[in-house]
């Protein structure tokens, strides 16, 4: 897929990952319409971007993807404004392991609604040759004993994604993006009982996960995370980006499925 002139989306786009993704899509061509709930964030780098790549490339929308109806509506003024999608990036996410409701409502139920909406417009686009890429990350691959929740909501990306890939008739693909640990506001923010509730007593495994040099960068992630979109044979593919490189995982396939 050219990226030129192609119009993407972007969940969780005013910050850290997000951002990075939005950024590069804007540099590669694409027009960006990206999504988070915090608005004056939003609006800042709406304004940023606007300036230096003009201000028909780039749109921001005020949702939070756990609500039905504040994530649709987003989605219905995105396409009134653009006519079509192409590009779906599901990357809002939090580390709640106190509000573990929350953190599957959005990590999670987020994440299927954004994936259900872009094929819903994508398909209705017959020039489409749409990429959906949903963020899981490394703790989807492996587990983080001081978050299970998170875990447990990255393991279901995986498999979700997975498995709606192989359904998907339509010429549109589903690819999964598991970065290791992002040096952004989330893992910074994670430092706290707050988000590791009755875990973070587990001195020793907080350490591993939050003191440690070996991070990844917001924008290697996102341009690593373009070979997904780019690549039309790419579908059902897990991509793993961490401070040791990139490398496609192969997981096992259903009996069924094996030849």
């Amino acid at each position: 897929m050219d990226l030129q002139n192609k119009v993407a989306v972007v969940t969780g786009g005013a910050q850290g990952l997000g951002r990075a993704f939005v950024e590069i899509l804007l540099k590669k061509g694409s027009n960006v319409a990206f999504i988070d709930v915090n608005e004056p964030l939003g609006k800042e780098l709406k304004a940023a971007l606007a300036e230096e790549y003009g201000p028909d490339r780039v749109e921001f929308y005020t949702a939070d993807v756990s609500s039905k109806e504040e994530f649709i509506g987003a989605f219905q003024k995105i396409v009134d404004k653009f006519g079509h999608i192409d590009i779906m990036y599901n990357n809002a996410g939090v580390v709640n392991e106190n509000d573990w409701e929350k953190t599957i409502a959005i990590n999670m139920s987020g994440l299927v609604r954004g994936t259900y909406l872009a094929l819903q417009y994508m398909k209705d686009n017959p020039d489409s040759k749409g990429a959906i890429i949903n963020i899981s990350s490394t703790a989807g691959l492996w587990f983080v004993p001081t978050a299970p929740i998170y875990t447990a909501t990255k393991y279901a990306v995986v498999g979700f994604s997975r498995a709606v890939a192989m359904k998907s008739n339509l010429g549109l693909r589903i690819n999964t993006l598991c970065p290791g640990v992002v040096k952004t506001n989330l893992l910074s923010s994670s430092n706290s009982e707050d988000h590791f509730g009755q875990f973070s007593q587990l001195e020793e495994m907080k350490e591993m996960f939050l003191e440690r040099n070996d991070f990844v960068e917001p924008e290697d992630v996102a341009k690593a995370s373009l070979i997904l979109v780019t690549d039309e044979s790419k579908n059902g593919e897990i991509l793993k980006i961490d401070a040791d490189g990139t490398e496609f995982i192969s997981l096992p396939e259903p009996p069924a499925m094996r030849k």
